[in-house]
């Protein structure tokens, strides 16, 4: 027999309302909302039950009305017994996402006075026929299988029982099938229907116009598409309408005007989040005098927000964001609202422009919107919203120094965001007394030192001002999680960041400081060690010292960027094993030395190498293409070792406050370029500019995931790998300044991706590849610039055959033509002197010809040189 699986302490708790019926004679007056019930089993009479026992205490209770086994933390199979308690007209079991379950609710139809049922979250994957078995209990008001892991939905019953059913809720189930003909079209007396992401598709069906009764319809989520049926006059009593993330794909006029007449006044919430809803909202329409939440976020809207909008006197939450909205927004549109508590307007282009004087009607608990036009000047009617928790004004064109009168107001709010604007001012002294547990002030004019952080913030970003100074001894939030100050102007030295045990995520790069990393010292008398932190940035600094050894504590740690400071000595073989989880490793312009440790291969997850403008000797080891992190990319959203970043409380619906890898720069195609979010799929080996010797391994075609491959500026030697050709992904591959030599291997032309190539100065020969993809590379025909053996096109050399030959043969036959000219100059020199001497010895007319030739020649010249010479004697 299966039992209730349920601990003596979680007994108490649970059938606290179980042991009335013993302490007080039955419970059957108690409401199902009603919450202060005296407790009659204590923990010590608790363990007279056994959890065999449990099943036959609950089949004791047959007068039992009221059962609530929810919030109990409590698993297992329900058991079956529960179907004795034959007067039971409440009963409602919640589960921990599954670990609730049951193979079998026939017990259920013989609760034939069961009115409330709330099984919601208990696992019923197995139960094919469970609405025939709810179809029985003919009392029931109220039915919730929400997010069971159902998978059928009848099209129809032949007989409904249901006609009490007032509530149905069955979100979160898996039906996958067309939304009509469905069972629950035919409970037509329905007030409550939700019917939230449950795989329904197709058109909305005309079955709507008969749900006369429906008070709140939720079919949010599922695949619909078209226009609502233009048959929904019937529905008079309509007060709550979800129709968000479906396709609507239609005119938000239209919609409008298909809403029932007869249900306007009544109208309270209408939520059309994301389907689709595409041109201007109408000029003019009759208000819902009684709506209080307007949802149109995420579609397509355009034009400005309309003046009825104000009209609606009792609406408390307004959402328009992420639209095409443009226009201004005056007091006309906000006066009127003297309910409201969210405004949410963020990315569209929205202007509000008010009076600087305009004090507003409400007070706002929630105000989000970014991208809004707002400034120049700090919006004065801010300063009247004292209640606001989440406040967003990032992205809104102010360029003003921050009142004192902000920092006041914003004392009590939780989320801060005012990044991207260009708000000047000093951090207030008082900043940490301040209620926030996440501040965003990035992209900012801010100057001065940091002061001390509110107590309870977890998520801090500062970065892109031009903040100076030392960071503070003590940072004052021990709770601190992220951490961003990179690209200001913060001197000093680093503080240890191992007393902040949550944190993992940390960006102090682009700043002035200076000193060594410090250690960690842990007290002997805490067993955890050990550091939560997963991003690492402290580059572009004037760090100094060796590779930090607190690093060995971070275990989880996957970004490492400690690139451009002046860190020296060599590589700490503990990498490979203290450093499990790392995925990129940035050291390059440092000072590091030696050979790369064998033990940096056990980094089987490491896809991003750059050793780049170090001293690094050696040659690469063999195990060198073992990163198996450089062959396949990992899937970063499916990997359960980065944290979610928006799931520590650094956004606010559509408010993204910070980004864990917004700060990343990588050498590629010749160029440094700046990488966001789409760094943890770039695949990068970059090894350039060291005194690394040896072969390039043949194995490196293996790493097929890369897309940068840089060993420029070494001392490599022998043949370009041919296998290199199998780097299909490869983007940007440079070779140059090294010791390469012989041919250049035609499967270079294979690598399809290829858009920068660099081959200069090696000592490569023979005909360049013919590859199409080699043709189309920039830079042409310098790639090959310095290899003075390569010939063919796209050089102006040509590839004649005897230029083919090896060259040992091609430099013997060199030789044998420098022996043969000077042999050639000799003998013809030797017989054109003999030949003029036998012309003169033989031929006496050309002799005497020649003679009186050099005899006139040489009394011109002496007559010219005394006349000359007495020329000059006589001036003088």
């Amino acid at each position: 027999m299966h039992m209730l699986h349920v601990s003596c302490v979680q007994l108490a708790i649970v059938l606290f309302l179980l042991a009335q019926t013993e302490c007080s004679g039955g419970i059957s007056a108690h409401h199902p909302n009603e919450t202060g019930i005296t407790r009659c089993i204590t923990t010590e009479s608790c363990n007279r039950f056994s959890d065999q026992q449990v099943p036959e205490f609950l089949s004791s209770l047959h007068n039992l009305r009221y059962l609530s086994l929810s919030h109990s933390s409590f698993n297992g199979r329900i058991p079956p017994q529960l179907g004795n308690l034959s007067n039971l007209r409440y009963f409602s079991i919640d589960s921990n996402f599954g670990e609730t379950y049951s193979t079998d609710i026939s017990w259920l139809s013989r609760l034939s006075s069961l009115e409330y049922l709330d099984m919601s979250f208990v696992n019923l994957s197995t139960i094919v026929h469970w609405v025939p078995t709810v179809n029985m209990l003919r009392s029931l008001k109220f039915l919730s299988l929400s997010f069971c892991e159902l998978r059928t939905s009848p099209d129809s019953l032949l007989h409904s029982n249901l006609t009490s059913l007032e509530t149905l809720e069955i979100s979160g189930n898996r039906f996958n099938k067309h939304v009509s003909p469905n069972w629950f079209w035919d409970v037509t007396n329905l007030k409550h229907l939700g019917v939230l992401a449950c795989q329904f598709h197709g058109r909305f069906p005309d079955q709507l116009g008969s749900m006369t009764s429906i008070v709140v319809l939720n079919l949010s989520g599922n695949n619909l598409v078209g226009m609502i049926p233009s048959n929904l006059n019937n529905l008079c009593n309509l007060e709550e309408l979800f129709l968000s993330a479906i396709n609507i794909n239609g005119s938000i006029a239209e919609f409008f005007e298909r809403l029932p007449d007869c249900s306007r006044s009544k109208l309270r919430t209408l939520v059309l989040t994301m389907s689709n809803l595409t041109g201007s909202l109408p000029a003019k329409l009759e208000p819902f005098s009684n709506l209080t939440w307007l949802d149109l976020s995420g579609n397509n809207l355009t034009g400005p927000v309309p003046m009825w909008i104000g009209e609606l006197t009792k609406l408390t939450d307004l959402e328009l964001s992420s639209n095409n909205l443009d226009g201004i927004m005056n007091e006309n549109h906000l006066s009127g609202l003297v309910s409201l508590e969210r405004l949410s307007l963020t990315f569209n282009s929205i202007a509000i422009v008010v009076n600087s004087t305009w004090v507003p009607p409400f007070s706002l608990t929630d105000v989000e919107l970014s991208s809004c036009i707002l400034g120049p000047e700090f919006p004065m009617w801010l300063r009247w919203q004292t209640r606001i928790f989440n406040l967003d004004i990032s992205n809104t064109s102010i360029s003003d120094k921050v009142p004192d009168w902000f920092w006041k107001i914003s004392s009590s709010v939780y989320t801060l965001n005012i990044r991207n604007n260009q708000i000047s001012g000093l951090l207030p002294s008082t900043m940490e007394f301040m209620a926030a547990t996440a501040m965003d002030l990035s992209y900012n004019q801010f100057s001065g030192p940091i002061p001390k952080l509110p107590i309870n913030l977890t998520n801090l970003d500062l970065s892109r001002n031009r903040l100076s100074g030392p960071l503070p001894a003590d940072f004052g939030a021990p709770g601190l999680e992220t951490l961003f100050l990179f690209d200001n102007y913060i001197s000093g030295t680093i503080p240890s960041l191992c007393k902040f045990q949550f944190l993992w995520l940390v960006d102090i790069s682009g700043n002035k400081l200076t000193g060594s990393i410090p250690d960690c010292s842990f007290n002997t008398s805490t067993k955890n060690t050990s550091l939560n932190i997963v991003n690492l940035s402290l580059g572009n600094n004037k760090l100094s010292g060796k590779f930090p050894s607190f690093l060995q504590n971070c275990q989880t740690l996957v970004f490492l960027d400690l690139a451009n400071n002046q860190l020296s000595g060599p590589l700490p073989v503990w990498i490979g094993e203290k450093l499990p989880s790392l995925a990129f490793l940035r050291l390059r312009s440092n000072m590091f030395y030696g050979h790369i440790p064998v033990e940096l291969t056990k980094l089987v997850n490491l896809q991003y190498l750059d050793l780049a403008y170090n001293n690094i000797s050696g040659s690469l080891p063999e195990s060198f293409v073992n990163f198996k992190g450089m062959v396949v990319t990992r899937d970063y959203h499916n990997d359960d070792k980065i944290p979610d970043p928006f799931a520590s409380g650094m956004s606010s619906g559509d408010n993204e406050m910070m980004d864990f890898t917004d700060n990343f720069n990588v050498v590629t195609k010749g160029q440094e370029q700046l990488y966001t979010g789409e760094i943890i799929y770039m695949v990068n080996l970059d090894l350039s500019c060291n005194n690394i010797i040896g072969q390039i391994p043949e194995e490196i075609g293996t790493l097929v995931a890369l897309k940068n491959l840089n060993l420029s500026w070494n001392a490599f030697s022998g043949n370009i790998p041919d296998k290199i050709g199998a780097l299909v992904q490869v983007e940007s591959l440079d070779l140059s300044h090294n010791d390469l030599s012989g041919e250049i291997p035609n499967s270079l032309s294979a690598l399809t991706s290829l858009s920068h190539l660099n081959l200069s100065y090696n000592n490569l020969s023979g005909k360049v590849p013919s590859g199409n993809q080699l043709r189309t590379l920039d830079d042409q025909p310098s790639i090959y610039i310095g290899n003075p053996g390569l010939c063919g096109p796209p050089l102006s050399k040509s590839c004649s055959q005897t230029e083919l030959v090896p060259s040992a043969q091609k430099d013997h036959e060199d030789e044998s033509e420098k022996v043969f000219f000077s042999l050639a100059m000799g003998i013809g020199y030797v017989m054109g002197i003999w030949i003029v001497l036998c012309i003169f010895l033989f031929q006496r007319k050309w002799r005497a010809i020649c003679f009186s030739f050099y005899d006139s020649t040489y009394d011109r010249i002496y007559v010219q040189v005394a006349v000359t010479w007495a020329s000059f004697k006589f001036y003088k």
